[in-house]
């Protein structure tokens, strides 16, 4: 009896083990040729030793393992074509997911074979060519194809996916006129940044403006990019659909402005008798931060201002509220008051929108940021929280920020920087970044480097600004996100910064010094163009003269480090991130031209070379702009 016992227990033992370890065979055979024809990420970790349901990095097997049913490959440096009759041949999968990876190629004709397919997500590649007939996918609930160079025209086939919640075609180069998609079930769109003509299908106008934005549509369909907080069921009014974008625009913007003045005016009257305060809350009138308390960081209980040790600012949260304040800017994190105090002192003051960290998370990040300390990187003195408010202080600097330099009033006067002038704001921000990135066991993160936060100091270097802000605030809408322009492709997906995809702010910040424009800009009416896309257009074309600024041109002996400083730039916005260089290397790159430039180094001595693809390989692995 115990002899059958013991054979009992070995064969369940083994059913369970063999259940376990079982792979489907012709399944993992077909991976494996997809796998040894197609370059990849050395983390993609498939081996014929190893189970492919449950060892393999983004295999999904069915439950008792007997197919694959899920493919999920994000970012796993995916580049070339994909082999033929590799993947079709799974025709158990269900989800198909190969974005933010280098694919380049027409849409593959056999992955008709896929008949069970219900996700296909291949957004951020390099596809190109027309789409495909959607009809022969019966299940599809989600497509996204978003971020490629898909052109021609949107079919037909598309409305007889009855099934589709959602539908993302963004970001492409298509034409020709909206098909009518009375698809019920569909409840996510966005056709925005094509070549689209027409009009708006009836069928389709209660989707939300900025998912037609950026297309040629006719001026009485051509939605506007919906307000912040809109329903998606919203509809213009006639008379709205009368004006132009560029006047309804106008109205929104003049309507902001005079709401605001309205409360400022109303905040004023109620907490102040000075003309003038900052935007910053009268709530506490009374003095909550002594001056002998101010050479060292404090926490005063009554929620008033902290400073940070080696401040030697004297004021508190009453000589805010009285001094005069000037709106420097509004950006992604509030707004920045300049504030000139009765002492003569000037700072500059942000107060902060969407923190969702609580109060000691929040103290602990300012903690950690406040005691960083760097000739470029703007020092944070102060901050301020309560329930209603928080503020962070920083110091005011006289010559503005990278973007007024570039991008503002160009009357008469204005003066575009020179090249030496581009290369020190380059140096500074690439240093400034650098020692950010070093500081607490190299754990900190900017997370919203753009020209706006990079300031001159005294010495016309760059000197950055509102470093770790990102990691208190709450993560932000997909199309606000896009709307930057300087966010690494794979934010989009993990809403979260790393020091990663600073650098590709960073290769974004050297791109906009070296052309003069902005990362997201309009041209010939309302067409939107991608500063990191159109560079790559233009290098790919071999006509890499032209990406540079006019105004550069016409210095002499300089087009040899324009041409190395644009190399450094799109090695920094290759898409993989592991494939970008570090911004401790970015520094020596950025430093090796300052010295080769006349002046700075005697004539005899030529730059050193620099290890980065060239200009046109870097373009070919590059990711296109949010």
């Amino acid at each position: 009896m115990g002899k059958k016992m013991n054979l009992l227990f070995i064969f369940l033992v083994g059913a369970i083990f063999s259940s376990i370890f079982a792979d489907p065979v012709e399944d993992k055979q077909t991976l494996l040729d997809f796998f040894e024809n197609i370059h990849h990420s050395p983390s993609l970790n498939w081996s014929k030793e190893t189970s492919v349901c449950n060892s393999w990095t983004g295999v999904t097997c069915n439950s008792d393992h007997s197919r694959v049913i899920a493919l999920r490959l994000s970012g796993m440096g995916l580049r070339g074509t994909i082999p033929s009759d590799t993947l079709s041949r799974l025709s158990a999968l269900q989800i198909l997911s190969l974005d933010s990876n280098a694919i380049s190629s027409s849409f593959p004709s056999d992955f008709g074979e896929l008949k069970n397919l219900t996700i296909l997500d291949l957004h951020f590649n390099t596809f190109f060519g027309p789409l495909p007939d959607f009809s022969v996918w019966n299940n599809l609930t989600i497509v996204n194809l978003s971020n490629n160079s898909f052109n021609g025209s949107i079919p037909l086939s598309v409305s007889k996916l009855t099934h589709l919640t959602a539908l993302n075609l963004s970001n492409n180069s298509l034409s020709g006129d909206i098909p009518d998609l009375n698809i019920p079930s569909l409840q996510q769109l966005d056709l925005s940044h094509n070549n689209l003509t027409g009009i708006v299908p009836k069928s389709l106008e209660r989707f939300p403006g900025w998912a037609f934005f950026g297309n040629n549509l006719s001026s009485e369909n051509a939605l506007p990019p919906a307000r912040p907080g809109q329903s998606p069921n919203a509809q213009p009014s006639k008379k709205a659909k009368k004006l132009s974008q560029s006047a309804l625009l106008g109205i929104v913007i003049g309507g902001c402005v005079v709401l605001f003045v309205l409360i400022a005016l109303l905040v004023i009257c109620c907490q102040s008798k000075r003309q003038k305060e900052p935007g910053i809350p009268a709530k506490s009138q009374r003095k909550e931060v002594s001056s002998k308390k101010k050479a060292s960081e404090n926490h005063d209980k009554n929620n008033g201002l902290v400073f940070f040790e080696g401040c030697n600012l004297a004021f508190d949260l009453e000589d805010l509220l009285r001094a005069s304040a000037e709106v420097l800017g509004k950006g992604t994190f509030g707004v920045t008051y300049k504030a000139a105090l009765e002492d003569a002192t000037t700072v500059a003051v942000k107060r902060l929108k969407e923190v969702t960290s609580a109060k000691r998370e929040f103290e602990q990040q300012m903690e950690v940021i406040g005691v960083i300390r760097h000739e470029n990187v703007s020092a944070l003195r102060a901050y301020y929280y309560s329930k209603d408010e928080k503020l962070v202080v920083h110091d005011y600097y006289d010559l503005g920020s990278v973007s007024a330099l570039l991008h503002g009033k160009r009357g008469e006067g204005w003066r575009p920087p020179d090249w030496e002038t581009r290369l020190k704001i380059a140096i500074g921000a690439a240093r400034g970044i650098a020692h950010i990135h070093s500081q607490n066991s190299g754990k900190i993160v900017h997370g919203n480097i753009k020209a706006s936060n990079i300031f001159l100091n005294s010495e016309g270097y760059g000197c950055i600004s509102d470093i770790g802000l990102a990691a208190v605030m709450s993560p932000m809408p997909p199309h606000v996100m896009q709307a930057a322009g300087y966010r690494a492709p794979e934010i989009a997906d993990t809403r979260k910064a790393t020091q990663a995809s600073d650098v590709y702010s960073f290769g974004v910040l050297l791109l906009e010094l070296l052309t003069g424009k902005s990362p997201i800009h309009a041209i010939g009416g309302e067409e939107i163009v991608y500063l990191v896309r159109w560079v790559h257009s233009v290098v790919r074309e071999e006509w890499t003269a032209e990406v540079f600024a006019v105004e550069l041109l016409r210095y002499p002996n300089i087009e040899e480090e324009m041409v190395e400083m644009l190399q450094i730039g799109m090695s920094c916005v290759v898409r993989m991130p592991e494939q970008r260089p570090k911004m401790s290397e970015l520094v020596k790159l950025v430093e090796e031209i300052w010295r080769a430039h006349p002046g700075n180094q005697p004539s005899s001595e030529t730059s050193a070379s620099i290890p980065i693809p060239h200009a046109a390989e870097a373009a070919s692995s590059s990711s296109v702009p949010e």
